[in-house]
């Protein structure tokens, strides 16, 4: 199975730069992943595809300002932070720019010296383990002067942190946020409770792991990152419940669907569980838990594309993705968003 499979052709102008006003106003392409039949409609209506009892797992997770722009002390050179993975109260995993001279012992300065840190140890990829030196609380430190880390892809400024932000988001630490779940609205969520619909809460931290491009061309030597996740007990219960009583659980992320698929027997049982999972679906794989998925359109040969294909078929996907772009709907972080059940 090659990475080239998993392209598509997308025009650069359909790339969102700029999130819609309304969440809930995006577009919905709807993909039957046994006919591969699609169906235009719009996100708010969503819940006319949703029964009562049907089960929405959603991933809380909180993005932090996570990008930091600082200098090296020696040189005054500037210098990016990514941060990836909380080691201690003070060391992190972070992706440096440019990493590759970036030498143990090196200090770097933000905020003129509100906040410093030390690189201890050089990682793969661009990848360092640094310590941070600061006076205070660090999480109030980083939301003065750390910026939301949005994708490469999109060159406007965030006129609202928020915006980045699912409205369920609740804990802190991802470094990109689970953006199936942008399109929701706390009124659109009520609407669905009312009609029956069940929301269990899970979190995986979104780290590397998600958004590492795939660099070999043999799918099956790529290599996930890991990224922490937490499955409480209620939601294991209630997943577990609509199982047994033939009930749907329906993913809103790909994020969400990695953390039930990690956590779950090969009978389906979802366990209560936390810990790092760097499972890595591709087409082949049998789902234990999901029934459907809520996603938004993803970046070409990516581990993304790679899992929803798995889910409803390379050939499925790639024509709808085909359609998408006829269409004109918007791709990625921003865009427009896909049910596929």
């Amino acid at each position: 199975m090659k990475t080239s499979d998993f392209y598509y052709d997308l025009p650069k102008e359909l790339i969102a730069q700029d999130p819609l006003a309304d969440r809930a106003s995006s577009r919905l392409l709807h993909l039957d992943r046994k006919t591969g039949e699609v169906k235009d409609d719009i996100f708010r209506n969503i819940g006319s595809y949703l029964k009562s009892g049907d089960v929405l797992v959603i991933n809380n997770t909180k993005v932090i300002p996570a990008r930091l722009l600082g200098t090296k002390e020696e040189t005054g050179a500037g210098i990016e932070f990514l941060l990836l993975t909380r080691k201690t109260d003070t060391d992190w995993e972070v992706l440096v720019k440019p990493g590759r001279k970036v030498k143990s012992g090196t200090i770097v300065s933000f905020g003129e010296g509100l906040l410093k840190a030390e690189v201890l140890k050089k990682m793969d990829e661009g990848r360092h383990i640094v310590r941070f030196l600061f006076d205070g609380i660090f999480e109030e430190i980083l939301d003065q002067l750390g910026e939301m880390p949005l994708p490469p892809y999109i060159h406007h400024k965030l006129q609202d942190k928020n915006r980045y932000q699912t409205v369920y988001a609740k804990h802190d630490g991802s470094a990109a946020a689970p953006t199936a779940g942008l399109h929701f609205t706390p009124e659109l969520m009520k609407e669905l409770e009312d009609k029956g619909v069940v929301f269990a809460p899970v979190t995986l931290h979104v780290g590397l792991g998600t958004f590492r491009p795939v660099k070999v061309d043999n799918v099956q030597e790529h290599h996930m990152h890991s990224e922490y996740f937490v499955v409480p007990e209620e939601t294991a219960e209630i997943v577990n419940r609509a199982k047994r009583e033939g009930r749907r659980v329906l993913c809103v992320g790909t994020t969400s669907c990695r953390t039930v698929e990690s956590a779950s027997e090969d009978d389906g049982t979802l366990k209560a569980t936390s810990g790092w999972t760097d499972i890595f679906i591709y087409p082949g794989y049998r789902f234990k838990v999901m029934d459907g998925l809520i996603t938004n359109f993803h970046l070409p040969e990516s581990t993304l594309v790679m899992l929803v294909a798995a889910f409803c078929g390379k050939e499925n996907i790639l024509h709808a993705y085909e359609y998408a772009v006829t269409q004109k709907y918007r791709f990625f972080s921003f865009g427009d968003a896909m049910l596929i059940e």
